[in-house]
């Protein structure tokens, strides 16, 4: 196993198990199968409506607290001072926990003041409710705001990273800061599974097209990725995927790859510094 990234007090695995658009049982059996698996990193949000099952899951599995990390969202609707240290403890009774490891802006909302809500979130780490607070879909003015004007301690953003999105500028600064890149839709919602490129790295190797994307993501330095597997065989996968060793060749195919694909721009997302390719 590549070892975890340590980031403002916590350990983060970097390979998580992502749960958006996962429900009930099903959702439940997957997380309990990717802790048996070895998962010790689960994504999960208020907006996805599962936390009650992560939590479930959790707790059927009797794995140490301490050697457990859950990550969870507030939704962009609950960013006033007030909303928020509500939606956390919304989010803690769901899961059955008395503190998440991680505590993200899932969205930034176009009407926050960022300050404001930065303040309420670092409160629910005073408190002892979040071990450590950050951002996701964060552009990189905005973290460069909240980093460097308000001094927040954001320990990852969270955003969308695969083979067919460029995201150097938001790399070199988070490096920059020793922060970590958590990528989400890091098999690019199925279609690095697809790329005949990738297909010949993976025959190659050995293995497939998505374990190629996913050792892409590992083989850089500070990038974690939580891509959604309610398939055991796909959760044991994407763990093998951490033993595969690209090289130079590889690398310079993957490339050459289209880097301006954003599969995820919700209307109310902000505007990206990566042109739109629909």
């Amino acid at each position: 196993m590549i070892a975890p990234l340590e980031t403002l007090g916590i350990s983060l695995p970097r390979l998580g198990l992502g749960t958006f658009r996962m429900q009930g049982a099903a959702c439940q059996a997957a997380v309990e199968n990717a802790l048996a698996l070895g998962y010790r990193h689960i994504d999960t949000a208020e907006m996805y409506g599962n936390e009650e099952v992560v939590g479930a899951a959790i707790a059927a599995s009797a794995i140490a607290r301490s050697d457990l990390h859950v990550t969870t969202k507030v939704w962009h609707d609950h960013l006033a001072p007030d909303a928020l240290p509500r939606a956390l403890d919304g989010s803690l009774q769901r899961l059955g926990l008395d503190h998440v490891d991680l505590y993200l802006i899932h969205w930034p909302a176009k009407d926050m003041d960022l300050p404001t809500t930065l303040s309420a979130l670092i409160r629910t780490r005073e408190e002892g409710k979040t071990r450590a607070i950050g951002a996701a879909n964060f552009t990189l003015p905005m973290l460069r705001q909240a980093i460097e004007e308000v001094g927040a301690p954001i320990a990852c953003n969270q955003i969308e990273y695969h083979v067919f999105l460029d995201q150097k500028p938001m790399l070199g600064y988070l490096r920059s800061r020793a922060i970590p890149l958590i990528a989400y839709c890091p098999l690019a919602q199925g279609q690095a599974a697809e790329s005949d490129e990738l297909a010949r790295i993976g025959s190659k190797h050995g293995v497939s097209a998505a374990q190629v994307a996913l050792a892409w993501l590992f083989d850089q330095e500070g990038v974690v990725a939580i891509p959604k597997a309610g398939r055991v065989i796909s959760q044991r996968a994407n763990l093998e995927a951490y033993s595969l060793a690209l090289d130079d060749e590889d690398r310079e195919v993957i490339a050459s790859l289209p880097k301006q694909k954003r599969l995820v721009n919700p209307p109310f997302a902000p505007r990206w510094d990566t042109p739109i390719v629909q």
